[in-house]
């Protein structure tokens, strides 16, 4: 039996709740609801399985229901009528059944006689026109359309398909005036929503996540919820939504893609021209099935049923979106905002596991490429200059290319050795600037190489003979390949020169040197012939001199500043965003509200240890000069074994590194270690690289093994932290009943880009407030361990062991332990030998198998037990009154109960950055 949905009232907002919150949840809608309020940034952390997405959504759409009720209440109290900016968020008809549909054939003017809002059809003439088209030209059913052009509108538009070349007018006209008449009852928010008062702009919410899967899970809790049916859309790749068939099996669908809508050949894409059937949220709710909250796959299919493309349906749905789903980066990066045209201002971006937002915004700002993309584009652009093609646009890009590849040139000869067959040199934003200006780059020519840049990529048709005969063709352009490249390098230094180089002392740029092996592809001799295969080298790999150029921004404020300089609110969630000190100063921005949320379980269902020497006694220190002993690698084998036999069903170990899980596994495998290990379960290790089929193929057979009831006792799936295991993946009761953490996984200190992050730390450590570069460096290890620690609790009646494998937790706890997650670090117990830490957890085990089984035979209606509050600095709590929704359908309990310990887990300050 599903729980009963629960109203809380927070802030003045009411909020409806599929299920009885916990106080996690209570505490992280009033954060968010006080930070929509007032206009503030908020930093939530509540751990994974907390029902931090649930809480998310519903505290988001309810706050933007409630700012669509004040638009109604202005309209009511007001005589002028404008269409607001975003559609209403419910287009439910039960929700809707006390709304009196209203109507208006005019718009008002201003005083000059002009509308005060761009002209937009109304469904009546969309609806005409339609029908007169429909009686002078019929369309082809074919999967290609020669020398087709659609022209699309910015607004949106309903088309209806009308088979009319037999049908009386006067029949249409019937016809048209039903269609009308029925839209007003069906829609009657819609109708209302033309007439709303648009002096009060509601915001759209972005809902920003780590990955596409991401994605599915938060679609699937939305879906939970009374806020199902709200206007919504996912914007993604063409690799997850292109359904057209001359497309999906290409390599390159975006190329692809490209080629069919510039209407190569005279074949331009037909799913493409029947977007309409699919680009409005009237008519995917209501005349195409999708009345809940919809995931990806659901309008793929869709688009396939219909032949219509998902990919434009779906940005073309974000104009009447109330909120939109979307990977993180296509908020972060610059030319993805652009090509998605996504405009935040004064929006509310929501990003959740946004652990690894600094990062990913750093790299949204930087980019690298190579000598030979650069010698590619300016051979390219050359021909276009030599065949008289734009020619006085494409010569200033040409001169550019020519500049920047004669430098790179140049400076190859006077690199520094790095490390062995490496060499690199490196200069600073400002140093940079002060080279291009020596090569007539400068801001002010810059300005004009983006206009010819905007100028060659435009699409433009001339007279020309074709065959003999005139005809329009297309004036060629550059290719897809160059012109990524050459906005990509635009894109950077944009921001190099942007506010009078506000922010050229972020930037590092590298040009470095090394090698790569690259296999050779067999040539034909002179009459065309290839060679056999047994008399074919036995190796056609060769050894190829690289030269790489990365422009790599240090200060992940420089892409963030787009966001918090337009944005109305910035929520940043995540289960793991401890130590959270970094956030406000790294992204240059102010959380006002900040929330460390306890865990909804109680602390008898996880095993929290930290172990510091295996089974044979040897002190086990996961340091780069320990690991590489025969000694570290056999005792933690021998620990690794002994947590498989202890524990059942499903356990995940995490590494630091590839290279550490290749050693291990090498010196298993010699050893015979690695047999005893697949005695006791299926042993699976994570790939370095390999596509996503494989990956999930792997991921099947770990939870094949462990639903399996083979002799083996489970599976192991050993893993590396910043992996894809570590990330966004959900081990569900048994699929990870223990967490092995081997070490603590800092980045790479020989990596150039970490020392010159490092080092930039430490130059604007007092300056900017930033944290020393030390500190920024073990930040990154306790994140990545903390994300790798939250595979295992997924849920309120979930449990598991939590097991740190290192001896430095123990001997420096003050240090290493305080890097840890609030929930784990309340619960970490220190082992003093292997055999009293493996006692101590095979008796955990054996308890909760027994508590687990006592579980399964109570009623599932039992009320959850929820911990107890901890205690708290944050100002005094809100009231937070839960009662069942005013709703006819459901009874109103009288619940009138004060949530204090909603916010008594609540760590809210006022500090700047």
């Amino acid at each position: 039996m599903a729980a009963a949905p629960v109203e809380y009232t927070i802030g003045g907002v009411k909020i409806n709740f599929p299920c009885k919150a916990y106080p996690s949840q209570l505490a992280m809608m009033n954060s968010i609801i006080r930070g929509l309020n007032n206009g503030q940034h908020c930093l939530l952390e509540s751990p994974t399985g907390s029902g931090k997405s649930l809480a998310l959504l519903c505290s988001a759409l309810a706050w933007q229901q409630a700012q669509f009720g004040m638009s109604r209440n202005l309209f009511n109290n007001s005589a002028d009528c404008k269409k607001p900016e975003v559609a209403t968020p419910c287009q439910c008809v039960c929700h809707n059944r006390n709304a009196h549909p209203t109507f208006s054939t005019t718009t008002p003017l201003s005083k000059e006689g002009k509308s005060d809002q761009p002209w937009k059809p109304t469904l009546c003439s969309r609806l005409s026109e339609k029908i007169q088209a429909s009686l002078s030209n019929g369309e082809q059913d074919d999967d290609f359309k020669i020398d087709g052009k659609r022209i699309r509108t910015t607004g949106t538009e309903q088309k209806v398909l009308l088979q009319t070349a037999s049908i009386p007018v006067t029949l249409l006209i019937g016809l048209l005036s039903l269609v009308i008449t029925l839209s007003f009852f069906l829609f009657p928010q819609s109708s209302k929503r033309r007439c709303l008062d648009g002096r009060k702009k509601i915001p759209k919410i972005f809902f920003g996540t780590r990955t596409h899967k991401q994605i599915t899970q938060i679609a699937r809790e939305l879906k939970r919820t009374l806020y199902s049916t709200v206007p919504m859309t996912i914007l993604s790749s063409r690799d997850h939504t292109c359904v057209h068939p001359e497309v999906v099996p290409h390599a390159n669908r975006n190329e692809r893609c490209k080629e069919l809508l510039e209407a190569k050949n005279g074949l331009s894409c037909r799913y493409y021209h029947n977007v309409h059937k699919m680009r409005d949220q009237n008519t995917l709710q209501w005349v195409h099935g999708l009345h809940h909250a919809w995931d990806i796959e659901d309008l793929v299919r869709l688009g396939g049923k219909l032949r219509s493309c998902a990919y434009y349906a779906a940005r073309e749905l974000m104009q009447d979106a109330c909120i939109v789903f979307c990977p993180y980066n296509y908020l972060l990066d610059p030319l993805i905002r652009e090509s998605m045209e996504i405009n935040l201002k004064e929006q509310i971006v929501v990003l959740d596991e946004a652990h690894n937002i600094e990062d990913c915004a750093r790299e949204s700002a930087s980019y690298t490429l190579n000598q030979a993309q650069l010698l590619l584009a300016r051979d390219e652009i050359d021909g276009m200059v030599t065949h008289n093609i734009r020619r006085d646009q494409h010569r200033p890009l040409l001169a550019f290319c020519c500049s920047l590849a004669n430098w790179v040139q140049e400076s190859c000869n006077s690199l520094e050795e790095r490390e062995y067959e490496s060499s690199c040199k490196v200069w600073t934003g400002t140093e940079i600037l002060g080279i291009f200006h020596a090569l007539g780059i400068t801001a002010d020519t810059f300005s004009l190489l983006q206009k010819n840049l905007a100028a060659v990529l435009e699409k433009e048709e001339r007279i020309g003979l074709v065959n003999g005969r005139e005809d329009t063709v297309q004036v060629p352009t550059i290719s897809s390949n160059t012109q990524s490249m050459l906005k990509s390098l635009f894109m950077v230094l944009e921001f190099l020169f942007r506010q009078n180089c506000r922010f050229a002392d972020d930037y590092r740029v590298a040009l470095q040197q090394s090698f790569m092996w690259t296999t050779q592809q067999d040539l034909p001799d002179a009459q065309g012939f290839f060679a056999r295969p047994q008399r074919r080298r036995q190796s056609t790999r060769t050894k190829t001199l690289v030269h790489t150029l990365s422009f790599w921004c240090l200060n992940p404020a420089v892409a963030f500043s787009d966001l918090s300089d337009s944005v109305r609110s910035i929520v940043l969630t995540s289960g793991t965003l401890s130590p959270m000190g970094s956030f406000s100063s790294e992204l240059g921005i102010k959380f006002s509200i900040q929330l460390e949320a306890n865990h909804v379980i109680s602390k008898s269902q996880v095993w929290v240890g930290t172990i510091g020497a295996g089974p044979q006694g040897r002190k086990l220190c996961a340091t780069f000069q320990h690991a590489e002993t025969f000694a570290f690698q056999d005792e933690v084998g021998a620990l690794l074994l002994k947590v498989c036999h202890t524990v059942s069903r499903g356990v995940l170990c995490f590494l630091p590194s590839y290279k550490m899980l290749d050693k291990l596994r090498d010196r298993w495998i010699n050893t015979g270690l690695w047999d005893k290990l697949e005695e006791q379960k299926t042993v699976i290790t994570e790939p370095r690289g390999g596509g996503k089929g494989d990956f999930d193929e792997l991921l099947q057979t770990y939870y094949e093994a462990i639903r399996g009831t083979a002799a083996n006792n489970g599976a192991l799936l050993v893993a590396v932290c910043r992996g894809k295991v570590s990330e966004g993946l959900d081990f569900t009761d048994d699929n990870a009943r223990a967490v092995v953490t081997i070490g603590i996984p800092f980045p790479n200190i020989k990596d150039l880009q970490v020392e010159l992050k490092m080092k930039y730390n430490d130059k604007h450590a007092k300056s900017r407030g930033l944290l020393p570069g030390g500190r920024w460096y073990e930040i990154q290890a306790y994140r990545a361990l903390n994300q790798a620690l939250g595979r295992c609790i997924r849920h309120r009646n979930d449990w598991g062991a939590l097991i740190l494998v290192d001896d430095r937790f123990r001997t420096n706890p003050n240090k290493y332990i305080t890097g840890l997650s609030k929930w784990v670090r309340q619960l970490v117990r220190h082992h003093d030998t292997f055999t009293g830490a493996m006692q101590s957890l095979e008796s955990f085990s054996q308890c909760q198998r027994g508590a687990v089984e006592t579980f399964e035979e109570r009623p599932s209606q039992a009320a959850p037990q929820y911990p107890s509050p901890s205690t708290s600095t944050s100002p005094s709590p809100e009231i937070i009154t839960p009662h069942k929704p005013s709703d006819s359908q459901l009874a109103r309990p009288n619940l009138h109960t004060e949530m204090q310990s909603a916010n008594s887990e609540s760590r809210s300050s006022e500090s700047g950055i």
